[in-house]
């Protein structure tokens, strides 16, 4: 555990109230598919916010306010076609923003405050009033492209708010790291051929989108090398992730130098989401957590930001958020995760061959990343 830090924290009564409809999981209702809750739900957020007040993290944390994101501010990752369907459809009973994104009415103005909180956040860190923090925010965003929604996602959060730094702080480079268990594909394609954004998911390998986040995948134009996928085979455990942070994000950070980072965090590589298979559990969590924060402290001054994205187990969610929120601030709670000493010690937590070769591949990649 690190000393006690200054860490913001972000969330929003209206974040819950965006409505996802009734699914199967994430499939639509219907005549052959029973009606059910949408795995994107409010839960998973709702539960890892009362968790930290019942460990005595809550209170102990420099509450940051949302505020919504500008038009123009959107405008700088997305097109205004796609921008004017979601307002009108959210100005009616709703719709879907593209691919398996569906919201109620309202969401648009719901969307900017998720897209304006990660703002809040980078601004909050940017101009020194914490060292870190974690912006509990939703719908995500790392699946949204400019001009179309994905996977729940409707606006590009941390697209917008990379911009935003740019435009508002002068910082000139910037790193995502996302670490959910879906690759991150619309913050690639946002910066896919920007140079000064570094872009690095880890992510079940081809698993969602299909046929997406590939090794090659590395940027294009001026972006060759800014971009680095890590798509580890399904089953990946502790060994796997930890050997990527260290054998590829943290070589890539350090060649590439940014003055701040970013990290997409989804819970779902957790061992008890329904949307992943991963076998990852909260104490993996904390040690990326630890990972990240001296990367920081190292390159960027400690300016870290978290932007919440998936995770869809509303049991175990909570004690991943936990335990990274514990990192952050440096304070210790007397809560255990027993959900977690089932796994830490099952087998498969090991290193396999399959999964190396993977991670090798990658870290050749982070000898390419343009230096800073």
């Amino acid at each position: 555990m690190t000393m006690n830090r200054k860490t913001g924290f972000l969330m929003h009564e209206l974040y819950m109230w965006h409505d996802t409809g009734s699914a199967a999981l994430w499939y639509p209702a219907g005549l052959k598919v029973q009606p059910g809750e949408h795995a994107e739900n409010a839960e998973t957020k709702r539960r890892m916010r009362n968790l930290m007040e019942v460990a005595g993290l809550y209170d102990k944390m420099n509450h940051i306010a949302p505020r919504p994101a500008t038009e123009e501010e959107i405008l700088r990752v997305h097109t205004p076609d796609y921008v004017d369907g979601i307002k009108a459809m959210s100005a009616e009973n709703g719709g879907n923003a593209g691919e398996g994104t569906p919201f109620g009415h309202g969401s648009y103005e719901i969307a900017l405050l998720s897209t304006g909180g990660t703002i809040a956040m980078v601004d909050a860190v940017t101009e020194g009033r914490i060292d870190n923090g974690y912006a509990l925010v939703r719908p995500p965003g790392h699946h949204a492209e400019p001009d179309i929604g994905r996977g729940f996602c409707i606006f590009s959060n941390i697209g917008v708010a990379v911009h935003h730094a740019r435009h508002a702080h002068g910082i000139k480079r910037a790193a995502v790291v996302d670490w959910d268990v879906h690759h991150g594909n619309g913050t690639q394609r946002v910066f896919y051929e920007d140079p000064d954004v570094l872009a690095i998911s880890i992510h079940q390998d081809n698993w969602y989108p299909a046929d997406s986040g590939h090794l090659h995948q590395t940027g294009e134009g001026d972006g060759k090398g800014a971009n680095i996928n890590v798509p580890l085979p399904p089953g990946s455990g502790r060994d796997a992730y930890i050997a990527t942070f260290e054998r590829v994000v943290a070589p890539a950070l350090r060649r590439f130098k940014p003055e701040l980072i970013i990290i997409a965090s989804g819970f779902d590589g957790s061992i008890y989401d329904p949307l992943g298979r991963m076998m990852v559990t909260s104490t993996t969590y904390r040690k990326l957590t630890q990972i990240m924060l001296e990367l920081a402290d190292e390159l960027t001054g400690g300016k870290l930001v978290l932007s919440h994205e998936g995770g869809y187990s509303a049991a175990y969610v909570p004690y991943c958020g936990l335990a990274v929120m514990e990192e952050l601030s440096g304070i210790s709670s007397d809560i255990e995760d027993v959900f977690a000493e089932f796994v830490d010690v099952a087998g498969g937590h090991q290193l396999y061959p399959h999964q190396d070769d993977v991670i090798k591949k990658a870290a050749a990649l982070a000898d390419a990343v343009p230096e800073g």
